[in-house]
């Protein structure tokens, strides 16, 4: 089954790299370029110059941003700025965050995870992927042979063995990296190198699949570039570096990803009301106070399949009258988990059928935009760039990992698991 193993990260080095806030960055794919811009400013070692160099017209073949990750990643091996483990570990990951008022805490560990297909069943997806990210994460990976930003694993454990293996292995140690991120929240890392630990881990995990939560582009590019080193002869790149965390740790927060329509020619709300009618009971909320609306809406979710949507004047609840009629309008390969998922009826019946918003024009986005944001969407659309908003609950992780084992894979931006892992806390050097 799932296959992990300690590596010998590189991390930065405190005695040059007083403030380890400063060099650390989100993920690449949630940086935009005023966020990469103040990156690069905040100081000269910031992983951004790995994770996402900037672009300048002069590039060529020989010089570009990958070329210069490359530079700079030996640059600073040289002068010490990155430091490689003398040995090979695995590392307690805690992130500490606010929600919904209270702290909460998720606890991790990140490890080397052997790449493998799909097929194989020991590692599983849940979403399916995009042709460009990936060609833009591949040349980076050929440039630099190493992965900076984690995958995100799940992993099933009710008993919570392996996490209370590592707490009791670091409960008198204070963590090896104690930092507070600009979005406030804490990141603190503990080095394990119990070598009979580690081995104990290894093997509480071996009977497990492991489900990829976020980092789907960074997997299948890393299994692509192993074959590619393989085709060459050259060993030593299976393993991938990946965060695992328990799907029964209290610290899994799964956000929803809200829908905008936009740019539907002739669109007329009351025609398109009387169509949603003929699957959905529509009631009006008395107001607009968002805040209470999304907690009715979570509430009703629990018993039934509903959405909310906003019209610029006022929201609806959207509650399913026939689950079984809905279920002979969907595509008929699809798994039964899959059939049960909110966001798969609303892409495929409200969008698809409804508003004329196919499959290519979500993945083209011509007429959609998504976001976490209640207050965004309503504001678009007050301000008339949208024409209608579609919030949804989050996918339950229950819900998630029956798709993955169906062998299905949820429509995009089915999920946002809140927080991101950090980029920049470890790197993995794949040979």
């Amino acid at each position: 089954m799932a296959d992990i193993i300690p590596f010998r990260g590189l991390r930065y080095n405190p005695e040059k790299i007083s403030n380890l806030a400063s060099v650390v960055t989100p993920p690449y794919d949630i940086i935009d370029e005023s966020a990469q811009a103040r990156y690069y400013a905040e100081n000269p070692a910031n992983v951004i110059r790995l994770e996402l160099g900037l672009i300048f017209p002069q590039d060529s073949s020989s010089n570009n941003r990958y070329t210069r990750a490359a530079q700079y990643l030996e640059k600073w091996q040289e002068d010490q700025t990155l430091l490689a483990e003398e040995k090979a570990a695995l590392y307690l990951y805690q992130q500490e965050f606010n929600f919904r008022g209270e702290k909460v805490v998720r606890t991790g560990f990140v490890c080397g995870l052997k790449l493998e297909p799909y097929e194989k069943g020991n590692i599983l997806p849940h979403e399916e992927t995009l042709s460009k990210p990936k060609a833009d994460r591949l040349q980076l990976m050929r440039a630099t042979n190493s992965n900076f930003s984690s995958i995100f694993g799940l992993y099933s454990d009710e008993q919570k063995e392996a996490e209370k293996l590592l707490l009791e292995e670091v409960k008198e140690q204070a963590p090896d990296i104690n930092i507070i991120d600009e979005a406030g929240e804490t990141h603190k890392i503990w080095m394990i190198k119990n070598e009979e630990l580690i081995e104990r881990i290894v093997a509480l995990l071996a009977d497990r699949p492991v489900y990829i939560a976020d980092g789907h582009h960074r997997y299948e590019t890393a299994l692509e570039y192993y074959h590619e080193m393989k085709e060459q002869g050259l060993q030593g790149y299976d393993y991938v570096m990946a965060t695992l965390v328990n799907v029964f740790d209290e610290g899994l927060v799964v956000l929803p990803t809200h829908r905008l329509v936009g740019n539907i020619p002739g669109f007329k709300l009351d025609a398109f009301m009387n169509r949603l009618a003929d699957l959905f009971e529509i009631e009006l909320y008395k107001d607009k106070n968002i805040g209470a609306f999304m907690q009715e809406l979570e509430s009703r979710g629990k018993k039934h399949r509903v959405f909310g949507m906003y019209s610029g004047k006022d929201i609806f609840f959207l509650e399913l009258k026939n689950p079984e009629q809905a279920s002979k309008l969907l595509p008929d390969n699809k798994s039964a988990a899959w059939e049960k998922l909110d966001v798969a009826l609303l892409d495929n019946i409200i969008l698809d059928q409804l508003l004329g918003i196919n499959e290519q024009k979500r993945r083209s986005q011509e007429n959609l935009a998504y976001t976490r944001s209640e207050e965004w969407l309503m504001e678009q659309i007050d301000n008339r760039n949208y024409q209608l908003g579609f919030l949804l609950n989050p996918t339950r992780v229950e819900e998630i990992i029956a798709v993955a084992q169906a062998r299905d894979k949820m429509p995009q931006k089915s999920t946002y698991f809140y927080p991101k892992l950090i980029t920049g806390l470890i790197i993995n050097k794949m040979r």
